[in-house]
């Protein structure tokens, strides 16, 4: 997707549920660089969400393909469990190099949403547990308020259990 597009200084992935006119919400926050939290924790303290519903997009390769995990920031990624949600054998970690030219963005800010192109798409089954997630919304400091049905239908993805506890 074109980094230029409508809605002045939105990001692709805020671009994207415009164009498929799905509801959601937009909560930007100041974004603390010297902050001791990962990107995700430092988001659901700024937003005062539980951290269990804000999830995280982490780019892995599975049997060599790159695919994008959506887990809780308050877990980690079980690659094997990856693997297996997606039809795969094995997956690694994608070098962020890799995610930050596949998606589009900077790690720290890769949204689901708005990629430069599709990707085998898998978020941790938990979604379902709310009404409203939060996943980033395309740069540091800005995430987006969604319903995990519109998730995982804008993703194409599939639900499954990928995270374990940290």
């Amino acid at each position: 997707m074109s980094r230029k597009h409508a809605a002045g200084g939105s990001t692709p992935a805020v671009h994207a549920l415009l164009e498929a006119g799905v509801a959601h919400t937009l909560h930007p926050y100041e974004h603390d660089p010297a902050s001791d939290l990962s990107y995700g924790l430092e988001a659901a303290a700024a937003l005062g969400v539980e951290p269990d519903r804000v999830f995280k997009t982490l780019c892995a390769y599975v049997d060599g393909v790159l695919a994008v995990a959506i887990v809780p920031v308050s877990g980690t990624l079980d690659l094997k469990a990856l693997a297996q949600a997606l039809g795969g054998k094995k997956a690694e970690m994608a070098p962020p190099a890799d995610a930050e030219r596949a998606t589009g963005y900077v790690v720290g800010g890769i949204s689901p949403l708005g990629q430069r192109r599709p990707h085998p798409t898998a978020i941790d089954e938990t979604v379902e547990l709310w009404d409203t997630v939060f996943v980033s919304g395309g740069r540091r400091g800005l995430d987006i308020g969604i319903a995990p049905a519109d998730l995982l239908t804008l993703t194409r993805g599939v639900a499954a259990p990928l995270a374990k506890e940290s």
